[in-house]
């Protein structure tokens, strides 16, 4: 086998080269670095990391014996143990084998994750017998079966349905090995070849290096093909898991080819809606298990783990053989060999904790924007915010501000839980909304006093704006806390307002309108844009962002609304009716919150500014807080960093955006309009 050498791996501590040059040509902004039949090696400093607290990983994994492969940019930086030796990774099949449920996805053999899993196999969940009445039985579907919420006992062979689907979380073998089914009755392939000829071949992995039992619960073959587990039967080396990590790593993508769809890749590395929460069986096995929990792959997004990244997430086997993929700092860690220290009474996380954060903390060099959830833009540099002092701040006591540039050369806004621009309106409104005039400077405000578009109410109890757009002389407002959110429109520049009859119900807590210079007119197609976080709540934050378009003239439909599932091979977007197949727009789990989405005409960039949801003051972002601007040159990206802060220099409020009517000719000078200090405040903004 053609592989790291098998040496300990300690010669790239002792050897202090510190080759920074070399630095720059591995930075996720750089070519990709991709294996061949053996990995590039680095120092730990020429990856930008600490060798020590590499070291107090390693030795806290060889606590467990084993080997191990930590690898940066693509290139390795520490190795231990026997590179070539194989190890049985338990649990970690599942998500080295979910990756075959990508594949039937990718080629169509299952139209949905959302389909019923007894469409592809009818003889589904049977044995045990005692199953066939159930009625739960009809209403599993793979989603269910790959998410650990199918109601399935935890043995890998016959196991009973104990609640019904989608209700709890209940860690099973039966559950997945179901679906192993599924997708080989799918193909009529043993899965075994069939990875082998898609997936596990094209990265580099060779026969000696992987094997996968037959299986040891059921008769071992099904329809005169060889049966499979997804439960467990994986057995590799760490060379083999680290490829793998690093397909995952690279959204699915091995060279020149995509293997896997990224959107895949997406859902698997996030926890789904409607999952976080549920009622977790044996949480003092499994903790709160749904709250960090994928398609089959563990994950940090509820920020369990306190010092390590959210968008971190792992293969996890008994043994504590892992596969850990940490996206925002480019990194890809295999580790097999015997179980790590367990303490009694400790947290779920509690024994592979250790060796996760020892790796996360040895990073340095953390690119130019730290914790961001993307690379930094090569378009847009950095922005240089005017003076605190020059904030211009007006409307005191009102918040949330979606704003849009209509017809008439006017802006129009909204406000919440507040009293509007002096004179201030007569009692505090739920939702309220205003006309700006002038510039960002020396602009005025007016209130527009509505009976059918007001609304009372405090808080969560009351309908708030979160998006404005003006398309061919008509105002579209989103409101949120409307259970999900709903759509109105006015013909009068905001004084009379018609509501839809329809709502958003599932996911789209906090919607906005993608923003298209004066009256939509450098919109680049016909379609209306609506972002949001994939929650029912404007106060819950997500795990990732999600897209619908409509065409601009039935904005009113809600059957005309597409979801974007995501991209295909070649970077097109993908689009689906089922809202239950929507993929991604943009991922930072725990992170996904309120956001103002405008298309900066002269960068030709769209600006995507979102707020973080954390503050250290009990008042929320509006007076302490970060945020992130994004940009990216197609409405579904790919997204770039322009600019990120935890911690902004004043209050950057719920909501932000760049109103395109206050954007220079060549796009390089902007004013963020945010709620900070429950004002309407605006902020000169020059992008480099």
């Amino acid at each position: 086998m053609a592989r790291i050498g098998s040496r300990a791996g300690l010669s790239a501590f002792v050897v202090l080269v510190a080759l920074w040059g070399l630095l720059a040509s591995q930075g996720r902004g750089s070519e990709t670095i991709w294996p061949g039949d053996q990995w590039e090696e680095a120092t730990p400093q020429e990856a930008g990391m600490d060798s020590a607290s590499l070291l107090r990983a390693r030795d806290y994994a060889l606590t467990g014996e084993g080997s191990g492969i930590v690898a940066r940019h693509g290139r390795v930086v520490l190795q231990w143990g026997d590179p070539s030796r194989t190890y049985d990774l338990k649990s970690s099949t599942k998500a080295i084998g979910v990756t075959a449920v990508a594949l039937a996805l990718l080629d169509g053999k299952f139209r949905s994750l959302h389909d019923p899993a007894s469409r592809y196999h009818p003889e589904f969940s049977t044995p045990p017998r005692t199953n066939e009445p159930n009625t739960w039985l009809g209403k599993i579907s793979l989603f269910h079966l790959a998410t650990q919420t199918a109601g399935f006992d935890k043995p890998g062979g016959s196991a009973e349905l104990l609640f019904e689907p989608g209700e709890k979380w209940s860690y099973s073998d039966s559950g997945p090995n179901w679906l192993a089914e599924c997708v080989t009755l799918a193909y009529g392939r043993d899965l075994l070849e069939l990875m082998f000829a898609r997936v596990f071949s094209p990265i580099g992995i060779g026969r000696d290096d992987l094997t996968w039992r037959e299986n040891s619960y059921r008769p071992r073959e099904i329809s005169g093909v060889a049966r499979r587990e997804l439960g467990s039967g994986i057995s590799a080396n760490v060379d083999a898991m680290a490829r793998i990590g690093y397909l995952y790593l690279r959204s699915g993508r091995w060279g020149d080819s995509q293997l896997l769809p990224a959107w895949f890749v997406d859902a698997a590395r996030t926890t789904p809606y409607g999952v976080r929460g549920l009622h977790v069986l044996k949480p003092q096995e499994y903790g709160n298990a749904s709250d960090h929990y994928g398609l089959l792959w563990w994950n940090n997004s509820d920020g369990a783990m306190k010092n390590v990244h959210r968008d971190a997430y792992w293969s996890w086997g008994l043994y504590d053989s892992l596969i850990i993929v940490i996206p925002s700092l480019d990194i890809v860690v295999a580790r097999a060999g015997k179980s790590f220290p367990r303490v009694q009474g400790a947290s779920h996380y509690a024994s592979i904790e250790p060796f996760i954060e020892s790796i996360v903390m040895s990073v340095r060099d953390r690119g130019r924007w730290p914790g961001a959830p993307y690379p930094a833009s090569e378009v847009i540099h950095g922005i240089d915010w005017a003076s605190a002092d020059g904030v211009v701040r007006k409307a005191e006591g009102s918040d949330n501000w979606p704003i849009t540039w209509a017809d008439d050369d006017n802006l129009y806004t909204a406000y919440g839980d507040g009293w509007g621009f002096e004179p201030k309106v007569d009692r505090k409104l739920s939702l309220g909304l205003a006309r700006i005039g002038g510039g960002p400077q020396d602009f005025t405000g007016v209130n527009i006093r509505s009976e059918t578009g007001e609304r009372l109410g405090e808080g969560k109890a009351g309908l708030k704006a979160s998006g404005m757009l003006c398309v061919d002389g008509t105002l579209y407002m989103l409101a949120r806390n409307a259970g999900n959110s709903q759509i109105a429109w006015s013909k009068d520049h905001g004084r009379t307002w018609t509501w839809c009859d329809w709502k958003f119900e599932t996911s789209f807590g906090a919607p906005t309108f993608m923003n298209y210079g004066r009256d939509y007119a450098e919109a680049r197609d016909d379609y209306i844009y609506i972002y949001s976080n994939d929650s029912d709540s404007a106060y819950v934050p997500a795990d990732r962002m999600v897209l619908a378009r409509v065409p601009r003239d039935r904005i009113r439909d809600r059957q005309a609304y597409g979801f974007f599932k995501g991209l295909d091979g070649q970077g097109s977007p993908l689009w689906t009716s089922d809202i239950r197949d929507r993929g991604a727009v943009f991922v930072n789990p725990g992170r996904c919150y309120r956001s103002g989405v405008s298309y900066n005409a002269g960068l030709k960039r769209y600006l995507w500014c979102q707020i973080l949801p954390e503050s250290k003051d009990e008042r929320g972002p509006r007076y302490q807080g970060g945020f992130g601007v994004y940009e990216a040159p197609e409405p579904w990206g790919p997204w770039r960093t322009a600019f990120y802060t935890e911690t902004w220099d004043i209050g950057p409020g719920e909501t932000a955006s760049f109103p395109t009517k206050w954007m220079s000719e060549d796009g390089r000078t902007c004013h963020l309009v945010f709620s900070g200090d429950d004002c309407f405040s605006v902020r000169k903004a020059t992008l480099r």
